[in-house]
């Protein structure tokens, strides 16, 4: 029996969910998600992940428990877009994080830290580049290995905020989301191999910024 698989309180819902979110794949399950895709947390490097933040900030930054970075392919016009993952184990801390990624006239930036790019996609294959590729290689937006963190304006944001029991189901029958925000039970981000759930792919899947185009048949 897994020890950990009835957990209760904030910090248990938030480690456990890390934990199985660690062993999603570098692209966000439920295709169609284009361009190329890492996960950004979380990750064995647990100093160096990336993070959100505002600019000229140093100090107040933004950690999803869940956060997948699609980079750009244009080094001259570089951004990112973002999917960010949450587990919320209180009303109130949904709130709080939803406050987070609401909408703002400021800009919101990414930071991935050098020893990051550094190091590689703990042996998963990303894009046919083969296990052990430093992730700077893989981004595809330096020409030499990078000196310094990569910092990247964003050009799109969805969150998945992961609700439990009876908050997911007074949130879904009382609230509306906004257009970058979806809702999904606390048990799909805490079940084993959760990424393969049909309907969990399903909902990540319209969360794709291609979500909102029609697609020929």
């Amino acid at each position: 029996m897994n020890a950990i698989s009835r957990p209760f309180g904030p910090k248990p819902f938030d480690n456990l969910v890390r934990t199985r979110l660690q062993a999603w794949p570098q692209h966000p399950p439920g295709a169609p998600f284009p361009g190329r895709w890492l996960r950004g947390r979380p990750g064995n490097d647990i100093t160096s992940q990336p993070y959100l933040k505002l600019p000229g900030s140093r100090n107040m930054r933004t950690i999803p428990d869940g956060l997948w970075l699609c980079f750009g392919p244009n080094p001259d016009d570089p951004y990112v877009d973002i999917l960010c993952i949450e587990a919320c184990s209180t009303t109130q801390n949904m709130f709080d994080k939803r406050a987070r990624f609401a909408p703002s006239t400021c800009s919101l930036q990414v930071c991935c830290p050098l020893p990051w790019l550094f190091n590689d996609t703990e042996d998963q294959p990303v894009d046919g580049f083969p296990p052990g590729t430093p992730r700077w290689r893989i981004v595809g937006l330096h020409k030499h290995e990078p000196t310094q963190a990569l910092i990247l304006p964003v050009r799109d944001l969805r969150v998945i905020y992961g609700l439990r029991g009876k908050n997911y189901e007074g949130f879904a029958r009382h609230q509306v989301a906004h257009g970058h925000e979806f809702f999904c039970p606390m048990e799909a981000l805490t079940a084993q191999d959760g990424h393969e759930n049909p309907a969990l792919r399903s909902l990540i899947a319209r969360a794709s910024v291609s979500a909102a185009f029609m697609h020929h048949a």
